[in-house]
Protein backbone atom coordinates (compact mmCIF):
# COMPACT_ATOMS: atom_id res chain seq x y z
CA UNK A 1 0.00 0.00 0.00
CA UNK A 2 1.76 3.27 -1.17
CA UNK A 3 -0.37 5.72 0.03
CA UNK A 4 -1.02 6.23 3.77
CA UNK A 5 -3.10 9.27 4.73
CA UNK A 6 -3.57 10.11 8.14
CA UNK A 7 -7.61 11.04 8.30
CA UNK A 8 -8.44 14.09 10.04
CA UNK A 9 -10.95 15.62 7.22
CA UNK A 10 -11.86 18.55 9.24
CA UNK A 11 -8.28 20.26 9.66
CA UNK A 12 -7.53 19.12 6.50
CA UNK A 13 -10.74 21.09 4.66
CA UNK A 14 -9.82 24.17 6.77
CA UNK A 15 -6.37 24.19 5.97
CA UNK A 16 -6.14 23.10 1.95
CA UNK A 17 -4.47 26.40 1.02
CA UNK A 18 -1.36 25.72 3.42
CA UNK A 19 -0.06 22.08 4.28
CA UNK A 20 2.88 19.67 4.34
CA UNK A 21 3.86 17.03 2.38
CA UNK A 22 5.79 13.96 4.10
CA UNK A 23 7.76 10.60 3.05
CA UNK A 24 8.90 8.65 5.29
CA UNK A 25 11.74 5.92 4.58
CA UNK A 26 10.68 2.79 6.50
CA UNK A 27 12.05 -0.88 5.91
CA UNK A 28 8.77 -1.98 4.31
CA UNK A 29 5.83 0.35 2.83
CA UNK A 30 3.75 -3.10 3.38
CA UNK A 31 3.77 -3.38 7.29
CA UNK A 32 1.26 -0.39 8.27
CA UNK A 33 2.57 0.83 11.36
CA UNK A 34 1.94 4.24 13.00
CA UNK A 35 4.86 6.28 13.30
CA UNK A 36 6.88 8.62 15.80
CA UNK A 37 6.23 11.10 12.24
CA UNK A 38 2.89 10.42 11.74
CA UNK A 39 2.26 11.33 15.67
CA UNK A 40 3.98 14.32 15.39
CA UNK A 41 1.94 15.26 12.31
CA UNK A 42 -1.07 14.69 13.76
CA UNK A 43 0.03 17.03 17.08
CA UNK A 44 1.08 19.62 13.91
CA UNK A 45 -2.81 19.55 13.71
CA UNK A 46 -3.64 19.81 16.32
CA UNK A 47 -1.82 22.56 17.65
CA UNK A 48 -1.52 24.48 14.43
CA UNK A 49 -3.89 23.51 12.34
CA UNK A 50 -1.21 22.65 9.77
CA UNK A 51 -2.54 19.72 7.32
CA UNK A 52 0.07 16.87 6.39
CA UNK A 53 -0.35 14.75 4.08
CA UNK A 54 2.20 11.46 4.82
CA UNK A 55 3.74 8.60 3.07
CA UNK A 56 5.92 5.92 3.47
CA UNK A 57 8.48 4.65 1.06
CA UNK A 58 11.12 1.86 0.71
CA UNK A 59 12.60 2.13 -3.10
CA UNK A 60 14.09 4.95 -4.85
CA UNK A 61 10.77 4.07 -7.19
CA UNK A 62 8.39 4.72 -4.39
CA UNK A 63 10.13 7.83 -3.92
CA UNK A 64 9.60 8.69 -7.47
CA UNK A 65 6.53 7.32 -7.68
CA UNK A 66 5.24 9.29 -4.05
CA UNK A 67 6.08 12.69 -5.91
CA UNK A 68 4.41 12.37 -9.08
CA UNK A 69 1.24 11.37 -7.85
CA UNK A 70 1.23 14.09 -5.71
CA UNK A 71 2.26 16.58 -8.49
CA UNK A 72 -0.01 14.91 -11.04
CA UNK A 73 -3.06 13.30 -9.03
CA UNK A 74 -3.88 15.32 -6.21
CA UNK A 75 -5.67 18.20 -7.21
CA UNK A 76 -7.35 18.88 -3.61
CA UNK A 77 -3.74 19.89 -2.31
CA UNK A 78 -2.01 21.98 -5.05
CA UNK A 79 -0.49 24.27 -2.46
CA UNK A 80 1.68 22.71 -0.53
CA UNK A 81 5.33 24.71 0.17
CA UNK A 82 7.02 22.02 1.82
CA UNK A 83 7.93 18.73 1.28
CA UNK A 84 9.27 17.00 4.84
CA UNK A 85 12.12 14.33 3.77
CA UNK A 86 12.27 11.36 7.36
CA UNK A 87 14.76 9.40 5.73
CA UNK A 88 18.14 8.21 7.16
CA UNK A 89 21.17 9.16 5.64
CA UNK A 90 24.47 11.32 5.25
CA UNK A 91 25.95 14.58 4.19
CA UNK A 92 24.82 14.72 0.70
CA UNK A 93 22.95 11.23 -0.03
CA UNK A 94 19.40 9.47 1.46
CA UNK A 95 19.40 5.72 2.10
CA UNK A 96 16.52 3.90 1.34
CA UNK A 97 16.86 -0.04 1.76
CA UNK A 98 20.63 0.24 2.63
CA UNK A 99 20.97 1.51 -0.73
CA UNK A 100 22.34 5.29 -0.48
CA UNK A 101 21.49 7.98 -3.23
CA UNK A 102 23.25 11.16 -3.75
CA UNK A 103 21.29 14.07 -3.81
CA UNK A 104 22.38 15.03 -7.38
CA UNK A 105 20.59 11.84 -8.41
CA UNK A 106 17.89 12.81 -6.35
CA UNK A 107 17.95 16.04 -8.40
CA UNK A 108 17.80 14.66 -11.70
CA UNK A 109 15.11 12.31 -10.77
CA UNK A 110 13.02 15.41 -9.88
CA UNK A 111 14.31 17.88 -12.69
CA UNK A 112 12.31 21.12 -12.52
CA UNK A 113 9.64 18.76 -10.62
CA UNK A 114 10.58 21.00 -6.99
CA UNK A 115 9.10 24.51 -8.44
CA UNK A 116 9.20 27.00 -5.41
CA UNK A 117 9.16 24.39 -2.74
CA UNK A 118 11.36 23.66 -0.05
CA UNK A 119 12.75 20.54 0.74
CA UNK A 120 13.32 19.99 4.41
CA UNK A 121 15.12 16.93 5.82
CA UNK A 122 14.13 15.70 9.38
CA UNK A 123 17.27 14.87 11.37
CA UNK A 124 17.24 11.56 10.61
CA UNK A 125 19.84 12.15 8.36
CA UNK A 126 22.71 14.92 8.26
CA UNK A 127 22.18 17.59 5.64
CA UNK A 128 26.07 19.11 4.72
CA UNK A 129 26.29 20.32 1.07
CA UNK A 130 29.13 22.54 -0.19
CA UNK A 131 28.19 25.42 -2.39
CA UNK A 132 28.35 23.80 -5.45
CA UNK A 133 26.09 20.72 -4.45
CA UNK A 134 23.42 23.12 -3.18
CA UNK A 135 23.16 24.81 -6.09
CA UNK A 136 23.05 21.84 -8.54
CA UNK A 137 20.37 20.58 -6.61
CA UNK A 138 18.23 23.98 -6.44
CA UNK A 139 19.31 24.62 -10.40
CA UNK A 140 18.20 20.82 -11.27
CA UNK A 141 14.51 20.95 -9.63
CA UNK A 142 13.89 24.52 -9.23
CA UNK A 143 13.25 24.44 -5.69
CA UNK A 144 13.18 27.47 -3.61
CA UNK A 145 15.83 25.84 -0.70
CA UNK A 146 17.04 22.80 0.66
CA UNK A 147 16.64 22.78 4.79
CA UNK A 148 18.02 20.46 7.41
CA UNK A 149 19.92 20.09 10.34
CA UNK A 150 24.06 19.93 10.51
CA UNK A 151 24.50 17.77 13.59
CA UNK A 152 23.65 14.11 13.84
CA UNK A 153 20.61 12.71 15.83
CA UNK A 154 22.24 11.27 18.89
CA UNK A 155 18.98 10.82 20.87
CA UNK A 156 17.58 14.04 19.66
CA UNK A 157 14.81 14.34 17.93
CA UNK A 158 14.59 17.24 15.17
CA UNK A 159 10.43 16.90 15.17
CA UNK A 160 9.46 19.49 17.63
CA UNK A 161 11.51 22.35 15.89
CA UNK A 162 10.24 20.63 12.64
CA UNK A 163 6.60 21.67 13.87
CA UNK A 164 7.34 25.05 14.90
CA UNK A 165 9.12 25.21 11.18
CA UNK A 166 6.33 24.23 9.26
CA UNK A 167 3.53 26.58 11.71
CA UNK A 168 6.05 30.07 11.06
CA UNK A 169 5.63 28.82 7.58
CA UNK A 170 2.04 29.13 7.40
CA UNK A 171 2.13 32.66 9.05
CA UNK A 172 4.77 33.98 6.63
CA UNK A 173 6.05 32.41 3.33
CA UNK A 174 9.35 34.06 3.20
CA UNK A 175 11.70 31.75 3.89
CA UNK A 176 14.42 34.00 5.22
CA UNK A 177 12.14 35.96 7.93
CA UNK A 178 10.64 32.38 8.79
CA UNK A 179 14.95 31.08 9.65
CA UNK A 180 15.51 34.25 11.43
CA UNK A 181 12.27 33.94 13.82
CA UNK A 182 13.09 30.11 14.25
CA UNK A 183 16.41 31.11 15.32
CA UNK A 184 15.02 33.70 17.57
CA UNK A 185 12.05 31.33 19.44
CA UNK A 186 14.75 28.53 19.55
CA UNK A 187 18.18 29.74 19.30
CA UNK A 188 19.50 26.96 21.60
CA UNK A 189 17.65 24.01 19.89
CA UNK A 190 18.69 25.27 16.48
CA UNK A 191 22.38 25.76 17.55
CA UNK A 192 22.34 22.35 18.82
CA UNK A 193 20.87 20.69 15.76
CA UNK A 194 23.12 23.20 13.45
CA UNK A 195 19.96 23.75 11.95
CA UNK A 196 21.00 25.17 8.21
CA UNK A 197 19.21 26.10 4.73
CA UNK A 198 20.44 26.60 1.22
CA UNK A 199 18.83 28.62 -1.58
Amino acid sequence: MLEKRRQLPEQQEANTDYFIYCLEGVEDVEVNTITTTQNKLAELTSQYGVASIYKTCDTIEDLEASLNTLLLDDHNFKNYEIIYLVIAGEANSICLNDYYYSLQEIAEIFEGRLQNKILHFSNAKVLDLDEEEAQYFIAITGAKGVSGYGNPCNGISSAELDKVFFNLFKEDDNMFDVVEELHQRHYKMCKLLDFRLYY
